[in-house]
C-alpha cells in the first residue's frame, strides 16, 4: 500500500513543477519578444533617416545645426549628444564622491546610525518623481545660479546638479552593498598589521571594491543619460554647443520630447527624431556591456 500512496503524492508535485516550467518559459519568451520588438521598431524608424531619406550618418553625428523642417534641411545632432554626455558625466562626478562617502559612513564608520536613518532617506530619493526634481531645480537651483554666476541660471550646470541628486541613490546603494559584502578577513588583517581605520578604508576597502563602485557610477550615468523631464525643465533647450556650464543647452531626450508631438509619422523630421532615439538606445546597450564587463572583473 505504501508504493501507490507515494505515487499519488508524486503526481501533484510533478504537475506543479510542469506548470512552473511552462509559466517561466512563457515569461522569458514574452520578455525576449518585447525586447526584440522594441529594438526592431526603434531601429527600423531610426535607420529610415539614412536609407530612405538619404541623410548622411556623419552629418547627423557631427553637424552643429538642427533644422529638419527648414530649407535647407539640417540634421546636426552633435549639440544634443554633447549636452547628454556633459550633463550625465558631470552629474556622475558630483554624485560619485557623495555616494562613496555615504556608503563608507554607513558600513565602516557608523553602521547602526547609517543603516537606520541615512540609508532610508537616500533610498527615498529614488521614489520621488522626476517632475518634482525638475520643479525644485527650476525654483531653487536656477535662481541660485542666476544670482551667483553670469547667465540666466539654466544650462548644463543646473541639469547636472539635478541629475546628481537623482542618481545618488543608485550609486550609494550599489556602493553600500559592495562594501557590506567585503570579507571581514581583509579588514581584520589590515588592522592586525597596525593600519588605522582610514588607512584600511582607502588602501584595502576602496581598491578591492573598485569594480563594484564603478558599476554604480556607470548605472548612474545610464540613468542620467536617459532622463528627460527633469533636465528639460532646467537646461534651457537651446540646440547649440554651449561655451560655458551656465549657458542654455539641450539633450537627446529633451529634443525628442519637445519635437515628437509636432511632427507627422513617416516624415523626414519624425524619422530624424527616431534616429536620436536609436542613438539613446545604442548608448544604453554600451552602458549595459560596460556593467557586465565590470561585474566579470569584480568576480576575478
Amino acid at each position: 500500500m505504501a508504493q501507490p500512496l507515494e505515487r499519488q503524492q508524486a503526481k501533484p508535485h510533478l504537475a506543479e513543477e510542469w506548470v512552473g516550467k511552462v509559466y517561466t518559459l512563457l515569461c522569458i519568451a514574452f520578455l525576449i519578444l518585447t525586447i526584440f520588438s522594441l529594438v526592431y521598431f526603434v531601429a527600423s524608424k531610426g535607420l529610415s533617416t539614412f536609407f530612405v531619406n538619404g541623410v548622411n550618418v556623419i552629418d547627423l553625428l557631427t553637424g552643429l545645426k538642427w533644422a529638419p523642417e527648414g530649407e535647407p534641411r539640417l540634421f546636426g545632432a552633435l549639440p544634443f549628444i554633447f549636452g547628454s554626455f556633459s550633463t550625465s558625466l558631470l552629474a556622475a562626478a558630483i554624485a560619485a564622491p557623495l555616494g562613496f562617502c555615504a556608503s563608507v559612513f554607513m558600513v565602516e564608520i557608523a553602521p547602526k546610525f547609517g543603516r537606520q536613518y541615512l540609508q532610508p532617506v537616500i533610498e527615498l530619493l529614488a521614489g520621488i518623481p522626476s517632475v518634482v526634481y525638475g520643479f525644485v531645480g527650476l525654483s531653487v537651483i536656477v535662481p541660485f545660479f542666476r544670482d551667483v554666476f553670469p547667465g540666466q541660471g539654466v544650462g548644463i550646470a543646473a541639469g547636472a546638479v539635478v541629475l546628481s541628486i537623482m542618481i545618488l541613490p543608485t550609486i550609494t546603494t550599489i556602493a553600500t552593498d559592495a562594501l557590506a559584502a567585503l570579507p571581514k578577513g581583509l579588514k581584520e588583517g589590515s588592522y592586525a598589521l597596525g593600519a588605522t581605520r582610514w588607512q584600511t578604508i582607502y588602501r584595502i576597502v576602496l581598491p578591492t571594491t573598485l569594480p563594484a563602485l564603478m558599476t554604480g557610477i556607470v548605472l548612474g550615468i545610464a540613468r542620467a543619460f536617459g532622463e528627460a523631464l527633469a533636465v528639460q525643465m532646467v537646461i534651457g533647450n537651446a540646440p547649440h554647443i554651449p561655451r560655458s556650464l551656465f549657458e542654455s543647452a539641450s539633450t537627446l531626450t529633451s529634443a525628442i520630447t519637445l519635437s515628437m508631438g509636432n511632427t507627422a509619422m513617416g516624415t523626414v523630421a519624425n524619422n530624424a527624431l527616431w534616429s536620436l532615439a536609436l542613438i539613446l538606445m545604442l548608448m544604453t546597450f554600451v552602458f549595459v556591456f560596460i556593467v557586465r564587463w565590470l561585474e566579470r572583473r569584480s568576480k576575478i
